[in-house]
């Protein structure tokens, strides 16, 4: 960065003069699409079956001349209406809460510091600072740039970045595309350096907003579970058409009546129409990704929250994710000898020239925690000093490079015709420019590697000279002189030592992935409890390897050091051609491929770039690994609760569609059930799949399990299965109830009702039961859920109201039952959940003795 960014002249807009541009200006966002009206929302509803099923059974009953039974069967429509319009809205807000979390950032300067802000609340007249990796969120004027490049082919189609250069008093207007034009437009990335640059036009008034490239949303590609779905929803569909058909033409058979048996026909169609599917999958990953938001984890592709539960290997950086990211200089070697650094302690002379080149050689206002770290040493015992040079101009900088890890900043003005060189970087890299013999080589590398044993990060410094001509083109043309090495330590995150103890119980493997030297890795991998912290491979190991020897090899190995970040791209395909579902974290412009290939890509969001950012699946809003872990146990309680509310869904229509259905086939039983009572069920179970089950907690053992095989069906025949046997449970009670009521010469109604309370007891049974398929039923009813006493109180109230109003009792084709009568029931529906609590039982009893899988 600029040092002239300590200049007063970038003290940037002031609080007031933010607060009253956004006003007259609006926010810096492009039109995109607009949240769903009233209007939208109701034909939504009017598209889909069970509104068009409703609306042919209200019209037959009209035809009949049954006024009121058809008036309160499309009086019902926009009941539905009513709870699709508040489903919609609740997963839109979560869905807007995540969008305003994953919009790009800015770092501005408002006040004379340096802020972060989201890329909306950016006006015209911000001082912006850009760096690599950042995405420009606003056209804005280059006031001063080292090596600054732009990729601007979303805006020329061009995919050559182009140089930029500062602007200039007879600078008028320019357009995108080319070298050397002085201005940046919002929606190019920075390739390379860095700058300040002054916004002159937000949203609309930017060359992307002219040209009308809005930032619409990507339609995302249907995920896995979308289609596992659909093609479900498909199969039943056709099944429960194919029964329709079958029930109208054998009801008109043997009953005589077409309309009546159209109405017994849809009355099937609508017990079998699995139109909760789709809404509860929407719902369930809108929310499922806003409660991920709150643990500070952002969810940018919803596939990830499927691929979470399933993840095998998570693949970390070390510094900032595993520690805190809180760099303090510790220890520092000038070659003859070493000195501690203690806060307020001596700090002899010849260790002074190492933090005075070692800041020379650094960002004048860095973001990188080793940069600051140094520059703080310097402002506790080197101030007022020869020693800080603020007035030195810097008129080069030699970036870090793959080839070479280290960057150099060439400065005038140095009080004399001489120009100095600093240069930082890797100890290796800095012996290469020093060119040192083997002998001091040697002498070098066993004081890195004390420092190292010890945790330290250790970086080398250098120095060199130039006489007035030309700069070099490289780095190594400089003649440097080694000046000393930086220790540097950063302690691990107290949390993270349990969040490796939780992955290793939840059957995933922890690999940590840095730059240090193997010493320095495999103490703090030591320390945080990676398995075999012994075993490492370093960079140069890494390149040397064929792919069939890293798959080996990285069966055993957990720690990777003096890797590259273009390396982790080798390591996450060998891991996946070892069938593992890996999770990858991020933060840099050359993590971004590593990013894209892994199953789950993890971007930093304090400090990565808007490219790792755009790259991942997920964006760590906090940098921490215990949020990962978290993020993961958050997934396996989304797709455990879905499943929940899946097998739910299966279990209720067993029952209501055979009570639909066997009646039908005998001219002399009663129907049980018309339309109006298979839209009093749905009025139950519509918010008992939706919320219910979605804010039930994670099952006790949900981070004591192997995770889930990636190619194993979401919802298999097995999971269908036992659903549907739970479904056969009701629907045997509940046959049992009306060939009684039958068998004891109850009346056709009475017999209805009757049958129709050990449903609803039934269906209030197994709401219960399928909270949880671990804990027995006892433990569930004492397990809060606040919406639970809603769903089932609401549902109980207006069963007992239609059993007492008359009026009622009369839509519903039922007649007056004792106390005694509806306990009976009650007691027969809530029995019907007892095999399933045996198989429970059965199963976590074989859990237990299963034997523990290693990692």
């Amino acid at each position: 960065m600029p040092d002239s960014l300590y200049s007063d002249k970038y003290q940037g807009l002031s609080r007031q003069d933010v607060a009253a541009r956004l006003i007259s200006e609006g926010y810096n966002e492009l039109p995109s699409s607009k949240p769903k009206g009233v209007w939208q929302i109701a034909m939504g509803v009017i598209r889909e079956p069970m509104f068009l099923l409703l609306v042919a059974c209200g019209s037959l009953y009209l035809i009949l001349g049954d006024i009121r039974e058809g008036m309160m069967l499309l009086g019902f429509v926009f009941v539905v209406m009513g709870i699709e319009f508040y489903q919609e809205k609740k997963t839109e807000k979560a869905l807007d809460a995540l969008k305003d979390l994953a919009s790009p950032r800015a770092l501005v300067i408002r006040g004379g510091e340096i802020i972060r802000i989201p890329g909306r609340e950016v006006v015209v007249g911000d001082i912006i600072v850009l760096q690599e990796g950042d995405r420009v969120p606003a056209d804005a004027r280059v006031l001063s740039s080292v090596n600054l490049l732009a990729d601007e082919s979303l805006l020329t189609g061009e995919p050559v970045p182009v140089r930029k250069r500062e602007w200039k008093e007879e600078d008028q207007s320019f357009v995108p595309g080319g070298d050397d034009i002085p201005v940046v437009y919002s929606g190019s990335m920075i390739v390379q350096g860095n700058g300040i640059v002054s916004v002159t036009a937000t949203a609309m008034q930017t060359e992307i907003g002219k040209i009308g490239k809005a930032l619409e949303s990507v339609k995302e590609e249907p995920t896995r579970l979308k289609r596992e779905m659909g093609t479900l929803v498909k199969r039943l569909a056709i099944i429960g058409i194919t029964l329709c058909i079958l029930v109208i033409a054998i009801y008109t058979m043997t009953r005589g009546d077409l309309l009546k048996g159209f109405l017994a026909g849809i009355t099937l169609a609508m017990a079998m129409l699995p139109e909760e599917f789709p809404v509860v999958l929407t719902i369930f990953l809108a929310l499922g990704a806003w409660r991920m938001s709150k643990k500070n984890v952002l969810t940018r592709k919803p596939a990830a929250v499927e691929t979470l539960g399933s993840a095998t290997v998570l693949c970390t950086d070390k510094t900032g994710t595993l520690t805190q990211n809180k760099m303090t200089v510790t220890r520092l070697f000038n070659g003859k000898g070493f000195h501690t650094v203690i806060p307020g302690g001596d700090f002899p002379d010849p260790f002074h020239e190492i933090i005075e080149y070692g800041i020379l050689s650094s960002q004048a206002n860095p973001f990188d925690p080793m940069e600051r770290a140094i520059i703080n040493t310097g402002d506790q015992f080197l101030v007022n000093t020869e020693h800080i040079h603020t007035d030195w101009a810097m008129e080069k900088e030699y970036p870090l490079s793959r080839d070479l890890l280290a960057m150099s900043r060439v400065f005038s003005n140095t009080g004399s015709k001489e120009k100095v060189i600093a240069a930082k970087g890797a100890p290796e890299a800095i012996f290469d420019l020093c060119h040192l013999n083997k002998t001091t080589t040697e002498v070098y590398e066993k004081a890195i590697a004390e420092m190292a044993s010890a945790g330290l990060r250790v970086l080398g410094v250098a120095r060199a000279v130039l006489t007035p001509g030309n700069l070099p083109e490289i780095q190594h043309d400089f003649d440097f002189e080694f000046v000393g090495l930086i220790g540097l330590s950063d302690p691990v995150r107290d949390n993270v030592p349990a969040a490796v103890s939780e992955c290793y119980k939840a059957g995933i493997r922890v690999i940590m992935i840095t730059g240090d030297y193997p010493v320095t890795a495999t103490n703090i991998g030591r320390e945080i409890g990676i398995l075999n912290p012994e075993l490492c491979i370093t960079g140069p190991e890494l390149q040397a390897m064929t792919e069939d020897e890293l798959c080996e090899r990285i069966k055993e190995v957990n720690i990777f050091a003096r890797v590259v970040p273009e390396q982790k791209l080798k390591i996450v395909n060998a891991l996946k051609r070892n069938n593992e579902i890996v999770a990858m974290t991020g933060d840099g412009v050359n993590d971004a491929p590593a990013l894209k290939a892994s199953n789950i890509g993890i971007a930093m969001g304090e400090k990565g770039t808007d490219v790792a950012r755009e790259a991942s699946s997920l964006v760590l809003m906090d940098d921490n690994f215990a949020s990962i872990v978290g993020a993961v146990k958050m997934g396996r309680r989304i797709f455990d609760n879905l499943q929940k509310a899946l097998g739910y869904i299966f279990a209720i229509h067993v029952p209501i569609a055979g009570l639909s259905l066997i009646p039908v086939f005998f001219a002399d039983l009663p129907l049980i059930l018309w339309p109006v009572h298979i839209v009093f069920l749905e009025l139950i179970i519509d918010p008992a799949c939706s919320i219910i089950f979605e804010a039930e907690r994670e099952e006790r053992n949900v981070m004591s399990r192997p995770p889930k095989e990636i190619n194993v069906p979401f919802f298999g025949a097995q999971k269908i299965l036992l659903s549907c046997t739970q479904g056969i449970g009701i629907l045997v009670i509940s046959l049992i109830v009306y060939f009684s009521g039958i068998w004891m010469g109850y009346s056709e109604n009475a017999v209805r009702t009757l049958t129709f309370v050990t449903l609803i007891a039934g269906n209030i049974a197994v709401i219960l039961s399928n909270r949880s398929w671990t804990n027995n039923i006892f433990r569930i009813l004492i397990t809060p859920n606040r919406t639970v006493k809603w769903v089932v109180g609401g549902a109980v109230f207006f069963l007992l109201l239609i059993l007492k109003v008359p009026f009622l009792l009369d839509l519903f084709q039922f007649e007056r039952i004792s106390v005694l009568e509806t306990g009976i029931c009650a007691l027969a529906g809530l029995f019907s959940i007892t095999w399933f609590e045996v198989y429970k039982l059965l199963n976590n009893n074989r859990q237990k003795k299963l034997p523990v899988n290693p990692v």
